[in-house]
């Protein structure tokens, strides 16, 4: 029973990330279809609001729940003793909770947009396209190396990479001020 379990929160928090990963890249679009003449802004907003909600609500939602549910299951099987000693595991559910509040904001960016607020701009949706890159970096090696972890050379390596990330981003912007077609 608990590698069933162990198979579905793996399948589950893949399709969580996959689902939140392609929501928020389409909000960039979403945005940037804003900037379009009519009627082709009106034609995409329109489209990319519809696409938000399904991604959210069939995608998103399922597979947060689905890893939600397995992960507990599986923590309820190894043990209130196991769970106890296991430090590695207190912080990946503090970092779950994170990213399940990313989740539940997700949903509010879908709202402001369907209001027409399109105040944030398509370079700060690209920022943010990467939160979710950092709480899986994050997840991942909690789960991998455990109690083998040493914290502060995974934070220090962490935020190296959020570092490396935000370089990325500007790099791209930077391209695209150069040449708008890539």
């Amino acid at each position: 029973m608990l590698f069933l379990f162990k198979s579905l929160h793996i399948v589950g928090f893949v399709a969580w990330f996959a689902g939140l990963f392609y929501l928020v890249r389409m909000f960039v679009y979403h945005r940037e279809a804003h900037d379009e003449v009519q009627p082709k802004r009106d034609i995409l907003t329109q489209q990319f609001k519809l696409m938000e909600w399904r991604v959210y609500k069939i995608i998103c939602n399922p597979a947060m729940m689905l890893t939600w549910i397995c992960g507990l299951a599986m923590i309820f099987l190894y043990g209130w003793e196991w769970f106890k000693v296991n430090s590695w595991l207190h912080i990946k559910l503090v970092l779950l909770l994170g990213l399940t509040y990313y989740h539940l904001w997700c949903k509010k960016m879908i709202v402001k947009l369907e209001k027409g607020d399109f105040s944030m701009s398509s370079h700060r949706w690209r920022l943010l396209n990467e939160v979710p890159t950092v709480f899986l970096l994050a997840i991942v090696l909690l789960a991998v190396y455990r109690n083998a972890l040493d914290f502060a050379y995974a934070l220090a390596g962490i935020m190296g990479f959020m570092i490396l990330l935000m370089m990325g981003v500007r790099a791209y912007r930077k391209a695209r001020e150069r040449n708008p077609n890539i």
